[in-house]
Formats: structure tokens, C-alpha cells, sequence
């Protein structure tokens, strides 16, 4: 009788993919290599599904949160409305009301985010997923730096109205949200990662949202000295002076793109900085 069984499937042998040898466990054959691994995505299609993925996860959940960051910026000014009547204070309470709600969000909860991740084990799933560190870090930002938009929109219009500004130059809000949201989130996206404790991390969110509120909200030239310069070294402050110059008449223009360009500056570096600190934790 003929066999239909293949003679490798009694010797034991297979053929590669690459060359067509055959190797197996039958006498004079070598031991097959393990298959090599996939390789690491690219940064891009990462950050792409990271972001949409982030997008989806705190729909529900973020929005009651940006409502409550909204009306808390608006209640601010609305209070400010009787100490401040025009003038350049009115441009800095407005400016510093309407990135509020980005620090709110973008430093604030993303730090409770990261410290919950690092604290739950979160980071060992990503940590396991071929996909860059910086793909991680900036697709958790700008998923919560988007949904700020809204709400900080609203509250300049709001702000605007209340004060009697000019509406004419918030076209400026398209530059001033997302470097502002970048400085901001890699600030909280670092705070939370590099906390030990999850209660630590939750703090200085808080922390870090009390000194936007503080410092972006009161105008420059009612601080001490001491605290105006730490006012110089908030990552928001240049987003803020940004958004103030543009209720001028006649801005200047030059002084408004140098803040955005300082503010898009601190924003690489705070992302650099949260990056270096996802790859710390994950590590650990």
C-alpha cells in the first residue's frame, strides 16, 4: 500500500519561510529558531489610537466634570465683576478664568488619571503593548486637553460679555487651548506619574489647579514680587497673557505670538518631562 503521509512528517522536518531549508527534530536536521517578535508601532498610528481610545473612555465621565469646571470659571468672574470694573484687570480676570477651565481638566483630573493608572496596575497594560512611551503620554493629553474646548469657549464669550470686551480677536483661543493644554497636561500627566501614592498625585492636582486659579486669575500687578515670579514660572501664565493682549484694540501682535511661542516651548518640555516619568513608573 503507498502512504500519503509526506516524508518530512516522519523525519520530523519542516521547511522555513525564509530559505525553503528544512530543519526539525530528525537526525541531522538543526532545531527551528524562535519566530521573531512583531515590530513596535509607529508613533503616530499609536498616538491615533491611543487618543480615540482615551476619547471614547472619558466621554461620559468627563463631561459632568467639564460642566463643573465651566461654571466655576464663570461663578469666578462673576464675583471678580464686583471688584474689577474694565480695564486691564478685566482682560486678565476673563484671560485667566478662560484657561482655568483647560488647568481644571488638562492638570488636574489628568493627574488623578495617571496616579489612579500607576497605583491600579494600569501602566503594566500599556507597558505590555507595543506602542511608544510618547504615544501613551500625548494620546492621555490631548484626549483630556480636547474636551476643555467647549467649556473654555464658553466662558471667554461669557467673560467678554460680562466685562464688555471685544469679541473681535478670539480667534486667538484656537493657538492659546491646545499649547496651553499641552504645557498643563504634561505638567499633571508628570505630577501623577512621578506621585508614589495615588492620595499624593490627587493633591498636587489640586494643588496645581489652585496656583492657575490664583495666579492666572488675579492681575499681575496687584502680586508681590515673589509671587509674580512664580507666576512667571506657571505653564499656563503664557497662554494667559496671550488671550489678555488680544482684548486690546489695536494688539500686539509680536508680544502675542512671542507668549504662544514660549507657552508651545514649555508645552515640549512638560510632555518630554511626563514621558521621562511614564518610562520611570512603568519600569519600577
Amino acid at each position: 500500500m503507498t502512504s500519503i503521509v509526506p516524508a518530512q512528517a516522519v523525519t520530523g522536518s519542516v521547511r522555513t519561510a525564509e530559505d525553503g531549508r528544512a530543519v526539525g527534530d530528525g537526525p541531522g536536521h538543526d532545531r527551528a529558531a524562535p519566530a521573531p517578535l512583531a515590530p513596535q508601532a509607529r508613533l503616530f498610528p499609536s498616538l491615533a489610537a491611543v487618543y480615540r481610545a482615551q476619547l471614547s473612555r472619558a466621554r461620559v465621565a468627563r463631561i459632568p466634570l467639564l460642566f463643573v469646571a465651566t461654571f466655576q470659571s464663570v461663578g469666578i468672574m462673576v464675583l471678580m465683576r464686583g471688584v474689577v470694573d474694565g480695564g486691564s484687570e478685566a482682560r486678565a480676570v476673563v484671560a485667566g478664568s478662560s484657561v482655568l477651565v483647560v488647568a481644571f481638566v488638562a492638570l488636574n483630573l489628568l493627574a488623578q488619571y495617571f496616579g489612579q493608572l500607576r497605583a491600579g496596575g494600569g501602566l503594566d497594560h500599556y507597558a505590555t503593548l507595543p506602542v511608544p512611551p510618547a504615544a501613551v503620554v500625548l494620546g492621555a493629553a490631548g484626549a483630556y486637553a480636547s474636551f476643555t474646548v467647549p467649556g473654555t469657549i464658553v466662558t471667554a464669550v461669557a467673560g467678554s460679555m460680562l466685562f464688555g470686551l471685544p469679541l473681535t480677536h478670539l480667534w486667538v483661543l484656537v493657538a492659546v487651548i491646545p499649547l496651553s493644554g499641552a504645557a498643563l497636561s504634561g505638567l499633571g500627566a508628570a505630577l501623577g506619574l512621578l506621585a508614589p501614592r495615588q492620595e499624593l498625585a490627587t493633591l498636587l492636582g489640586q494643588l496645581g489647579m489652585s496656583a492657575a486659579l490664583l495666579l492666572g486669575v488675579l492681575p499681575a500687578d496687584r502680586l508681590p514680587a515673589p509671587i509674580d515670579w512664580a507666576r512667571d514660572l506657571l505653564p499656563s501664565t503664557y497662554g494667559v497673557e496671550a488671550l489678555s493682549r488680544s482684548f486690546d484694540v489695536h494688539p500686539d501682535w509680536a508680544v502675542v505670538v512671542l507668549d504662544l511661542a514660549v507657552c508651545a516651548a514649555v508645552g515640549v518640555l512638560s510632555l518630554a518631562a511626563a514621558t521621562w516619568a511614564y518610562r520611570r513608573a512603568a519600569v519600577r
